[in-house]
């Protein structure tokens, strides 16, 4: 069974395992055709080539299914956007536990922001700025991104000692990209996000290995693997996961769509 995989899935090493655990319980075989960034994983799934696909959700997810390219869409874990800054921290946001109230102490102090360009750093920034009551933030204290690469964004962010959002994951498992940047805000449930997983459309690629990705699909939202999400690597980053496994409610109506 081909899978095409979002690549912190992968950098994280929790793929990995849970491809093995898969393995063990089906004898099926789990091959990564594809890791890496959206755009990467998005082409070999719309051209057939794998079987099943998991990323982020968003608008490129919904179109992939309007489009007839995937079916059964569903999340399946959450991961979470954090706020990242100088080690200074002239907001004196470090620690907090609301992405919201962060964002008001750095507006009220006008300390350097970097408002990000990207797909899902931009949707959960817009939504906390417009939780705190401040959108957009506007000011000499905020830098646009004008779409830099990642590697411009980390040194004007350590240059400008800014603030700014970015994946949690990246940021533990890249530490030397980072260097002057520490994490300020973490575990907001308002700042999740869901990826999802989703099967190829058998009637628009028949060759496609539709059980073993159903199989596997299921096995991603079993309690032996949401039990699983839930204490990988958490011990290693403050008893925080890593991925975030769904609430009961979420999987308590997928078994009720299954039976």
């Amino acid at each position: 069974m081909k899978a095409a995989v979002i690549g912190g899935m992968t950098m994280t090493g929790m793929w990995q395992k849970v491809s093995e655990m898969f393995e063990v319980k089906t004898g099926i075989k789990v091959e990564v055709v594809a890791t890496g960034p959206r755009a990467i994983i998005e082409k070999p799934f719309k051209q057939g080539e794998v079987d099943l696909l998991t990323m982020h959700s968003g608008d490129i997810t919904t179109d992939l299914v309007a489009d007839g390219y995937g079916i059964n869409m569903v999340p399946w874990t959450h991961n979470n956007t954090v706020i990242i800054g100088p080690a200074e921290d002239p907001a004196g946001i470090k620690g907090m536990k609301s992405g919201a109230e962060a964002l008001k102490k750095i507006a009220a102090t006008r300390s350097k922001y970097l408002d990000m360009w990207g797909i899902g750093k931009r949707e959960i920034s817009q939504k906390m700025w417009k939780k705190a009551g401040i959108f957009p933030p506007e000011g000499d204290w905020v830098i646009k991104e004008k779409r830099r690469s990642t590697e411009e964004i980390l040194i004007c962010l350590s240059e400008q000692k800014a603030y700014s959002f970015f994946g949690r994951i990246p940021v533990l498992f890249e530490k030397r990209e980072f260097s002057g940047l520490e994490i300020m805000v973490e575990d907001d449930p308002d700042m999740m996000r869901p990826y999802i997983v989703m099967l190829a459309n058998p009637k628009a690629f028949p060759h496609a290995n539709y059980e073993g990705a159903k199989k596997l699909q299921d096995f991603l939202l079993s309690k032996e693997v949401q039990d699983f999400l839930g204490k990988f690597k958490a011990d290693e980053f403050s008893g925080i996961p890593i991925f975030y496994p769904l609430r009961n409610r979420a999987l308590e109506e997928n078994n009720i769509r299954k039976q």
